[in-house]
């Protein structure tokens, strides 16, 4: 009988196993950051999102902001998703955008007492200011308009790999 009891404990970590494995193959993503736009503005707005928004650095509407692909900020783009749009972005999208609209961070990276960190954004051994003001996109959001989720024909919400025609289209 303790032979089967050892058995069946074998076969349920196993079964945990797989699981685990199911999990971290879900959250893995080929892009190294999600690009965020902020389609509205925050009037309005309860204090959770504001503070959500202000948290990834989005203070005006058509700012872009570049974070890391993982499950904490992915937690965050879905309490905002109302309020932006965004997607997964290829380096080759993260260069043009660098290029186009990087602005180099000049100012101090810590205050006098060493107490706060100013965050900027690292591409190829330079600083940048961690946001990019982007243009209003030529030809619209759409027809469905700013106010319906991208599934729907509106802008709100994750929109995949579209994401790169957005932003070519604001720059």
């Amino acid at each position: 009988m303790s032979e089967t009891n050892t058995e069946i404990n074998k076969t349920a970590g196993n079964e945990s196993e797989v699981k685990a494995e199911k999990k971290t193959t879900k959250s893995e993503s080929t892009e190294k950051y999600i690009a965020v736009v902020q389609v509205r503005g925050l009037a309005g707005v309860r204090a959770k999102v504001k503070d959500t928004l202000r948290m990834l650095g989005l203070t005006r509407v058509n700012q872009c902001v570049l974070v890391e692909n993982n499950p904490s900020l992915t937690g965050m783009l879905v309490k905002v998703k109302d309020y932006t749009t965004y997607g997964p972005v290829k380096m080759d999208m993260v260069k043009k955008l660098v290029a186009a609209r990087g602005l180099e961070y000049q100012g101090r990276l810590q205050d006098s007492k060493s107490k706060y960190t100013y965050s900027t954004f690292e591409y190829e051994g330079k600083k940048y200011k961690k946001c990019f003001r982007l243009n209003p996109p030529r030809k619209g959001f759409g027809r469905a308009g700013i106010k319906k989720g991208f599934t729907v024909g509106g802008t709100l919400g994750n929109r995949g790999e579209k994401i790169t025609e957005l932003i070519e289209r604001m720059m």
